[in-house]
């Protein structure tokens, strides 16, 4: 709000450099007498912030009771400061990353009311949406987001590392830990073992940490800290909190026990995962299923998932680093938006990361043996899985929410789906990550689903699919899928005319067709979605002439 003689005049001052400004594409004049509808409004956030983010300014604008033609109209639209905050709120819950109007300020332009909706650009790499869709400006229309606008600003490296900033004062012999540094040479040889280790080893810790990349000018880094420093060293990252925090849950999701990890993460990894539970596949419910020795959890994977939450953490936001661990399942939560967009691209080959967030942690981690360079790390965790006959990770990435979750699992969800991938060996990566999701009940693209209905591995209609009856004879899990698809048509409509037939002339209630029918309908559709298929289908008897009603009764008309 604007409360002020001096803030008035300063935005009188940028409504007229506004009004003379000549691109249309981060100004919207509109003229909103009295009401303007709140989803439209965010659609113009979304226009706005994206073109003001491609044009290189820090914010775009909307003035309201402001014609087309650039004259002051008037408004009374949000007359109460209190609506306006409002307003920002309800913006906020439905934009990427909670973006929302930096200020609503009511300005006196010739005796006439008028409203300034200050809007701030999209963040770099980041697309500005607004209930899941991304809009652009194309002159002076509204509309989604170009494909080459989109991957513009996706595309953009991020102006500063906040891993790569001198920590004032830090000194190798002061700040660094001694033994993390003697493992990190160890780890650095593995990655460059075409150097000579004995040379490696004539460097003094400045050589090694410059030929690490964790040296800025020959002064230690954020990285450097990160990964090496002494733990009495994590205040001087502060106000970012260096922290991982592991937390036993139970069945329940009740806590148990937990412990905070600091720096140097170096060192810390192999603390955190030494708290992990790995039991061997023999110990658990219905081990028979693998080999005596197969662990609950692949030593990779919850090493490299760790170490990429590690890496790619955004430390400006202030957040440690979660893992928590579930009788069978892990899961990790890092703060920070996901770089690639989707796990789809993040397992495309072609679709190689071209930058990081944190570049400067990244050389650090790479030349420490933690991280690789060509973002094969995601994709070797699915292959993993996937050679364990294990679910597929769960990645939920939320653009509007700047997390990133990962959901490792440590037990079988449906045996039968084990059995398929035994069988046949001939599935992609792909296709058994959408299979995965499909068994857990997930969304998969209309895509997918297309390329597994053509192999005839599922079947039905959207958005209910099961596995196909093919599948299910390979997997014996026939009487599992007629319970799933319930009957045919043919069958139930036989099986009601018999029923109400049997019911004479007392006929019989809605209510007790449903209990004796409720068993032959599909296992996966609700309560409500069954009894629709039943009204649907005794209509059709009845337009036939086969039933009819009497009251809330139905009779066979045969009798």
């Amino acid at each position: 709000m604007i409360n002020n003689r001096r803030g008035m005049e300063n935005y009188r001052t940028i409504f007229e450099q506004l009004i003379a400004h000549v691109e249309h594409e981060v100004i919207e004049f509109k003229t909103a007498e009295n009401q303007f509808d709140t989803n439209k409004l965010g659609k113009y956030l979304s226009a706005l912030s994206n073109e003001a983010n491609l044009r290189d300014v820090d914010f775009a604008w909307i003035l309201m009771g402001v014609n087309n033609n650039r004259q002051v109209v008037g408004t009374q639209f949000l007359m109460d400061d209190t609506k306006r905050q409002l307003l920002k709120h309800d913006i906020a819950a439905n934009t990427t990353g909670g973006l929302t109007f930096r200020e609503i300020a009511p300005v006196e332009i010739d005796g006439k009311r008028i409203l300034m909706f200050k809007i701030p650009a999209a963040s770099r790499n980041i697309v500005t949406k607004w209930k899941g869709i991304a809009y652009g400006r194309s002159g002076e229309s509204l509309e989604p987001l170009s494909q080459d606008k989109y991957d513009e600003i996706r595309h953009q490296r991020p102006l500063d590392d906040w891993s790569a900033h001198v920590v004032e004062g830090a000194t190798i012999k002061d700040d660094l830990d001694e033994l993390a540094i003697a493992k990190a040479r160890i780890m650095f040889k593995k990655v460059y073992d075409k150097n000579p280790s004995e040379m490696i080893d004539e460097w003094t810790n400045e050589e090694f940490l410059r030929h690490s990349g964790v040296l800025n000018n020959g002064k230690l880094t954020r990285a450097a800290l990160l990964l090496l420093g002494k733990p009495t060293m994590a205040y001087k990252l502060a106000p970012s909190v260096p922290q991982i925090t592991w937390t036993l849950v139970n069945e329940e999701g009740r806590k148990i026990d937990y412990k905070h990890f600091t720096i140097p993460f170096i060192l810390t990894v192999d603390e955190v995962l030494g708290k992990i539970r790995n039991l061997t596949m023999r110990e658990m419910p219905g081990g028979t299923l693998f080999p005596d020795k197969l662990m609950q959890y692949d030593d990779f994977i919850i090493r490299e998932v760790l170490h990429n939450a590690i890496a790619h953490q955004d430390y400006t936001l202030c957040q440690r680093i979660n893992f928590i661990e579930a009788p069978d399942y892990l899961y990790y939560s890092n703060a920070g938006t996901f770089f690639p967009g989707t796990i789809e691209n993040a397992l495309d080959t072609l679709k190689q990361q071209k930058f990081y967030r944190n570049e400067c942690l990244c050389k650090g981690m790479v030349s420490f043996n933690m991280i690789d360079t060509v973002s094969s790390g995601i994709q070797t965790i699915f292959y993993k899985q996937k050679e364990r006959h294990f679910p597929m990770p769960d990645y939920e990435i939320n653009e509007n929410v700047p997390e990133v979750n990962v959901k490792i699992y440590g037990r079988v969800i449906n045996e039968r789906y084990v059995d398929l991938l035994k069988r046949d060996a001939s599935l992609s990566l792909k296709e058994c990550i959408w299979l995965d999701a499909i068994q857990k009940k997930r969304p998969v693209t209309d895509d997918a689903l297309k390329i597994l209905k053509s192999k005839k591995l599922i079947e039905w209609h959207k958005p209910n699919y099961i596995i196909s009856q093919a599948v299910a004879e390979k997997t014996r899990q026939v009487p599992a899928y007629t319970k799933k698809r319930g009957l045919d048509k043919n069958k139930l409509l036989n099986m009601l005319q018999q029923v109400i037939e049997d019911a004479g002339d007392t006929g019989i209630m809605l209510n007790e067709i449903y209990e004796y029918m409720e068993v032959t309908l599909s296992s996966d559709k609700t309560v409500e979605a069954k009894k629709k298929t039943l009204t649907y289908l005794l209509s059709g008897l009845k337009a036939k002439g086969v039933i009819y009603t009497s009251g809330r009764k139905w009779k066979s008309a045969n009798r």
